[in-house]
């Protein structure tokens, strides 16, 4: 990789498109690469449209600025795509993954997508059988790895694996849970 990936991701406060852009970032800089994750503040509020982003890169990354045009977009809450233009700077060659039990061409035919790559996978239903509540970060974290091909899914399994420990150290059963979503949306993830 010797060009920088950007990546966006949207989802409504509290479903952990922060968590996820941080986790997923953390996982690559475990490997060498120069990563920027972080949120999109405004007002708002439990439920309210949020946006986080990642920057991957193998070279220094010198942009600080908000992604307008990401390679990638991640839909954590796919009534997002009613109100807010989650395909916005998206190039011809993007790729999309959403949180759905919709088939890829059914959101490509929904977003009128005429290119790239769309991916959906059900990382809210994965996350309620694996986690016990309906929190699709993780899951969506172990798609992106299988449609981007960004990571190695075993690196990204152990580095978010010790970032939870020292966050649920007294709760392994959330650990555990939140690793078998992601390894779970990794093998359920379908693409076109």
């Amino acid at each position: 990789m010797d060009s920088t990936v950007e990546i966006r991701w949207h989802g409504r406060g509290g479903q952990g498109a922060k968590t996820a852009a941080l986790l997923f970032g953390e996982a690559a800089l475990s490997l060498g690469k120069n990563i920027q994750a972080f949120p999109e503040y405004g007002p708002e509020r439990m439920g309210a449209p949020v946006a986080s982003f990642n920057r991957i890169s193998s070279l220094p990354i010198t942009l600080h600025c908000s992604i307008t045009s990401p390679n990638i977009v991640i839909v954590l809450d796919p009534t997002l795509m009613e109100t807010v233009d989650v395909t916005a700077g998206l190039p011809a060659d993007g790729l999309i993954i959403v949180n759905t039990k919709d088939c890829p061409a059914d959101i490509r035919k929904k977003l009128q997508l005429r290119g790239g790559k769309v991916f959906t996978v059900d990382a809210s239903g994965i996350s309620k059988e694996t986690i016990g509540r309906d929190i699709p970060n993780t899951p969506l974290m172990g798609a992106l790895v299988k449609a981007s091909g960004l990571l190695p899914i075993d690196s990204m399994i152990k580095d978010t694996e010790e970032k939870l420990k020292k966050k649920f150290a007294s709760k392994p059963e959330v650990i555990k849970g939140n690793l078998a979503a992601i390894r779970r949306a990794y093998n359920e993830v379908i693409g076109e």
